[in-house]
């Protein structure tokens, strides 16, 4: 054999030698990550091979599959009152993938969880049928407010004070998920992602806007926890009008003949004064409200219900004029109407926090639990004499108040409405807001809050009492009766 050929013989065995090692690289070490690629078609091919598992609303399933019409993918998912439940839900696309508990629970509900397969499936690596996710909604609650919120933009969430569980979360306008489940549902994508109403946001949780006067709460316990006020009948330090610190803005409110001036806090969340929780702000100091506020909630790096809640907000580095700001919900504080319904969860359940949370626990096909989520794990953010002087004062906003539209006969009811500026120098409709509690004499409470976009009334209709107020009552009463 020449020179020549023995060296073409040893390159050509080389070259060999490195296919051979890139296949068993490949085969062995990136064939999972080739596997889980979501650009790899085999697996959108067998999750829709079989109906997937289901998401349960008071002991029903509000989602389904469908078998298709030709194509690879044998079936796809439906959803019943998928409008209604969609922001509990989310979708799952055959194409755009999935969202909130389609997409937490996608290998449960597809059969993929190793916790779903017996002996025989892990040992021939047969997909498992698929489980369910329960979730706490409650379906009178769901549709109660659903049904209030009617036309207007907005959102509305109901908690189980003592357990966290949440009872309702809906948010408007929605979609219908069922529109763009298949693989030719393009056009409609487009018109929901292109849809200036952005009916797939879910305001309930991913939403922060100002709170308004709603905010005040935070401010009136962090007062009475660090002993500024003794008690929510204590007479305050409050000048009406109050000229914001270093500034000439001078804040007044909205009902000029309200006993606003050195008000105690009890008749300031009745009027909703603003002169007072402004000068409470400045008089605390904006770490001190901060720390109430993080503790109900507010700057959290997380928190998973177990859909991920957009962050609501307390500032830092405020001058006292914005600190006074703050102090009545406005310059940079945003919050969820998940995250003020926790507000007056916290003080309704005596100064504790349930942990809020939406799925209750998740099975497989046959009904046995493969996780529970537990109720009432929660801890102490104020003091329980703070939480029952907050109780009688936000009793007495909707007994004589603001919040008089909240009023349910029988049932002992606290709130607190707001209105929140919106656009630059307040030039657009603002925001209502509505947080509030209710108790009934058989022992069930509930706590809702409810913050209203835009809706077609007037600007000078619009008002957390007139709007929002409602919406919460119905709410309410549909979670006392279940």
């Amino acid at each position: 054999m020449n020179k020549t050929i023995r060296h073409a013989s040893v390159f050509a065995l080389l070259l060999v030698l490195a296919l051979l090692l890139r296949a068993t690289w490949v085969q062995f070490h990136d064939s999972k990550a080739l596997a889980d690629d979501k650009h790899n078609r085999r697996n959108v091919i067998e999750q829709y091979a079989n109906p997937l598992g289901d998401i349960i609303v008071g002991g029903e399933a509000v989602t389904g599959s469908a078998r298709t019409k030709g194509g690879d993918l044998a079936y796809k998912r439906t959803y019943e009152d998928g409008a209604l439940y969609a922001p509990v839900t989310g979708y799952s696309s055959q194409v755009y993938g999935a969202t909130q508990l389609e997409g937490i629970y996608k290998d449960v509900l597809d059969g993929t969880d190793n916790r779903l397969k017996n002996p025989l499936d892990t040992l021939t690596n047969k997909r498992a049928d698929p489980g369910d996710v329960v979730t706490t909604i409650d379906p009178s609650v769901q549709k109660a407010g659903y049904k209030a919120l009617g036309d207007k933009k907005g959102a509305a969430v109901a908690v189980d004070p003592k357990t966290g569980r949440v009872l309702g979360m809906v948010s408007t306008p929605s979609y219908d998920p069922s529109r763009i489940s298949g693989s030719m549902d393009s056009a409609a994508w487009q018109e929901l992602t292109t849809d200036e109403e952005k009916p797939m946001v879910n305001r309930a949780l991913r939403q922060p806007l100002p709170p308004g006067s709603t905010f005040k709460l935070v401010v009136a316990a962090a007062a009475l926890e660090d002993g500024l006020y003794s008690s929510v009948d204590s007479k305050t330090d409050s000048p009406n009008p109050y000229t914001l610190p270093g500034t000439a803005t001078v804040l007044r409110n909205e009902n000029q003949a309200a006993p606003c001036e050195d008000a105690d806090i009890r008749t300031a969340l009745r009027y909703s004064c603003n002169n007072v929780f402004a000068k409470m702000a400045v008089d605390l100091g904006q770490d001190k409200v901060r720390a109430m506020a993080e503790k109900l909630g507010f700057n959290a790096d997380k928190l998973d219900v177990p859909v991920r809640a957009g962050e609501s907000v307390y500032p830092s580095g405020m001058d006292k004029a914005q600190t006074g700001l703050s102090g009545i919900g406005q310059f940079d504080v945003t919050a969820t109407p998940l995250q003020m319904a926790m507000v007056s969860a916290a003080i309704a359940n005596g100064g504790e926090l349930a942990a809020p949370h939406m799925v209750s626990q998740i099975t497989d096909s046959g009904g046995d639990v493969l996780e529970k989520y537990g109720d009432g794990d929660g801890r102490r953010v104020m003091g329980e004499g703070t939480a029952e002087g907050l109780q009688s004062a936000m009793e007495t906003v909707v007994e004589e108040g603001t919040g008089s539209n909240a009023q349910i006969a029988g049932v002992t009811v606290g709130g607190k409405t707001g209105t929140a500026q919106h656009g630059e120098r307040n030039s657009k409709t603002p925001y209502a807001w509505f947080t509030s509690y209710a108790k009934s004499d058989d022992g069930k409470e509930v706590a809702v809050a409810v913050m209203i976009e835009s809706s077609s009334a007037a600007r000078d209709e619009v008002s957390g009492n007139g709007l929002a107020a409602p919406i919460a009552k119905a709410m309410m009463q549909a979670a006392l009766r279940s």
